[in-house]
């Protein structure tokens, strides 16, 4: 089987690429990044998520982005917003998904994949510099150009299958793919067990997307928040 790294976060939209991938023959190396987030619930979410989709290994590796901070994710300081915002967010974590990224191709030259899965997506987004279709086709060029496998001749690509799909589309893609979003966590501020804040803008995309593909949301809240 062809191996293919794919980008873990334990939330909806990587939990259906997971599955996706899967679908497509690949052998799925999942990668989690423990970047300093304040919603540390997703890793564990991440770890379930590759358990039950088949991953072949689960690797979990550690980030200081939270020692730069700049963003409501990684620096306590800052509140995560309550409301819908406009522009970039303060959730946005500056280079996240470039570094990432770049993590996830470094372990692909040395398992010799030339496949990276990651689930930014265009549509329903929150206004993420980092998840334009512009950036992943650059960095897939860069990839191809700074890497071993690359001067040697080998295509890397790096797949955005959700890129263009809106979060209705997306949870309809993973339930039919057998996708149980139970498992997963999207809450910026979910508690120690996962429940998530229902107020936040990760959370209002997410029910948001549940209604609108009229699937019940299994996500368990916080009451205090509700």
């Amino acid at each position: 089987m062809r191996r293919a790294i794919v980008l873990l976060s334990g939330g909806l939209d990587s939990a259906t690429v997971l599955a996706i991938a899967r679908e497509a023959g690949y052998a799925c190396h999942a990668l989690s990044l423990d970047y300093g987030q304040r919603h540390k619930a997703e890793l564990v979410a991440a770890a379930r998520v590759a358990t039950s989709l088949g991953a072949v290994e689960h690797r979990v590796m550690r980030l200081g982005l939270g020692d730069i901070g700049g963003s409501a994710l990684t620096d306590a300081a800052i509140a995560v917003p309550e409301t819908a915002s406009t522009g970039i967010p303060v959730t946005y974590v500056p280079a996240r998904n470039t570094v990432m990224l770049a993590l996830a191709l470094a372990w692909a030259e040395v398992l010799g994949a030339r496949d990276i899965f990651i689930g930014v997506n265009a549509v329903d987004y929150s206004g993420y510099p980092d998840c334009r279709p512009e950036f992943i086709a650059a960095f897939e060029q860069m990839a191809n150009l700074a890497t071993r496998a690359g001067v040697e001749g080998a295509v890397l690509r790096i797949h955005a299958p959700l890129q263009t799909l809106s979060k209705a589309g997306i949870i309809q893609q993973g339930v039919r793919l057998g996708v149980d979003y139970a498992h997963t966590v999207s809450c910026y501020q979910a508690d120690a067990d996962g429940r998530a804040c229902g107020v936040c803008d990760a959370c209002r995309l997410r029910r948001q997307g549940f209604d609108e593909a009229g699937i019940p949301d299994p996500t368990p809240y916080q009451q205090s928040r509700m």
